[in-house]
């Protein structure tokens, strides 16, 4: 009875902030937890409920899991607001759910909060969990990977599928003391791959097993790579899924021999495609239906989109905060990127989630990757602009290129007036929304 309550008033809210042209995708969940923080241990969940978590990656992997199952005729849920943690994935199940707590749909796919899953799945009822990398990540709040890691873990019974990076150690571990079957994919060396770590902030360089120093093939970026212990038999090899022939200018590359396209020429794009790749062989979607979603009918990139101001290309790269390698991508980029470069930086909070102004994980991001006689300007915004601007000058970038934007109404005009060459924006996702609105009020 307290459960179909629970059901009704998710609905109704749900239908009240619609009404009002609200996105409503936490606030119903928020009633329903603080009626009963269980109420979802006793839903009758379909066959398959699949959980993509990870430190970054897991919105556009979770998307690119949606559209091939979505391609193939199943009859699929999936968080799409991107809220991720319990409010949300109580309110997207609720809401999908019969008064009896009966999921009405084939398959339940959540991206989950890597610091949540254990508020949402107490007694696991999750069939496979995809994750996709764990690395340094908010540590005001999540602390180390190992941490996270073992959050993860512990939340498991032995009953889930774990689909896993195996070119991040720290997640292939997962081999040394879970339980339950293991699915492993990983990426092979690509042009882009470098023989020696560019970063002295490695969040994982030593083996799980015998705590030797790992050996290193070749890194992808960050602790990602393929390795082996020098003094034992942990590696990376043998996986279940590989990627080879990874050519992001043409945005294709090969899974298992089978070529497949890229939805956008970043690095993190291949490893969202196979991940997904991955989860959708395991419960047997047909290899001919996910080269069909993924070649004929390929879906637009969650991340990256491109606009235009004035004829200029305006490429907007969403960097997540207090994440070193998601920074790091973005960078990469714009320095591959060719012509001349106007890059856009900033935020406004540093987390949306507490109120911790801890700004030193700034200076584990390669901001030195600036330095490039293409970038002819830098433009920094939001309320941390200066101390942005000081992180910048410990990286040795020319401060002539700066411009501070007071006012983020001049923004446009500042780009139009003061800046030349492609426009990049590499910020948070709150600021990524307010620069696009900006966008389209000045269009």
């Amino acid at each position: 009875m307290i459960r179909a309550v629970q059901i009704i008033i998710t609905k109704t809210i749900t239908f009240v902030c619609k009404l009002f042209h609200k996105n409503g995708s936490v606030l119903p969940g928020a009633f329903a937890y603080y009626l009963n923080p269980h109420v979802l241990d006793n839903i009758k969940y379909p066959k398959y409920v699949i959980g993509v978590t990870g430190s970054s990656g897991k919105g556009t992997t979770t998307n690119l899991i949606y559209h091939i199952l979505k391609d193939a005729g199943y009859d699929v849920i999936y968080n799409a607001s991107g809220s991720n943690i319990i409010n949300g994935i109580i309110t997207v199940i609720l809401n999908n759910c019969n008064l009896k707590g009966e999921f009405k749909h084939d398959i339940l796919l959540l991206e989950l909060d890597e610091k949540h899953l254990h508020l949402a799945f107490k007694e696991s009822k999750l069939t496979h969990l995809v994750i996709t990398n764990i690395t340094r990540d908010q540590p005001a709040r999540n602390g180390s990977p190992d941490l996270i890691y073992n959050e993860i873990i512990k939340t498991l019974n032995g009953q889930t599928t774990l689909i896993i990076n195996a070119n991040d150690p720290g997640l292939l571990k997962a081999r040394l003391n879970y339980q339950g079957k293991i699915i492993t994919y990983g990426i092979n060396q690509t042009k882009d791959s470098y023989l020696k770590g560019h970063h002295n902030n490695i969040d994982y360089a030593y083996c799980p097993k015998c705590h030797h120093k790992l050996v290193y093939d070749f890194y992808h970026y960050g602790h990602l790579g393929n390795f082996h212990c020098p003094n034992c038999d942990f590696n990376n090899s043998h996986l279940d899924y590989t990627a080879d022939k990874v050519d992001l200018a043409k945005k294709q590359m090969e899974i298992n021999h089978n070529l497949v396209h890229l939805n956008k020429d970043i690095l993190y794009t291949a490893f969202a495609t196979l991940a997904a790749y991955s989860v959708c062989q395991t419960i047997n979607v047909s290899t001919a239906q996910i080269l069909k979603a993924l070649n004929e009918h390929p879906n637009d990139s969650k991340r990256a989109h491109e606009y235009l101001l004035d004829n200029r290309k305006v490429t907007m790269l969403e960097s997540k905060n207090e994440n070193a390698l998601s920074y790091f991508q973005s960078l990469q980029y714009i320095k591959n990127a060719s012509g001349q470069k106007c890059v856009l930086l900033g935020f406004e909070n540093v987390s949306r989630r507490y109120s911790y102004n801890d700004l030193s994980w700034l200076y584990d991001v390669d901001f030195e990757l600036l330095n490039d006689k293409n970038i002819t300007n830098i433009v920094l915004v939001g309320r941390f602009k200066y101390d942005v601007a000081t992180r910048l000058v410990y990286a040795h970038v020319d401060e002539k290129k700066f411009i501070f934007v007071n006012d983020l109404k001049d923004m446009v005009k500042i780009l139009k007036e003061q800046t030349t060459g492609d426009i990049y924006t590499m910020v948070c996702f709150d600021m990524t929304e307010i620069l696009l609105n900006e966008l389209k009020e000045e269009a």
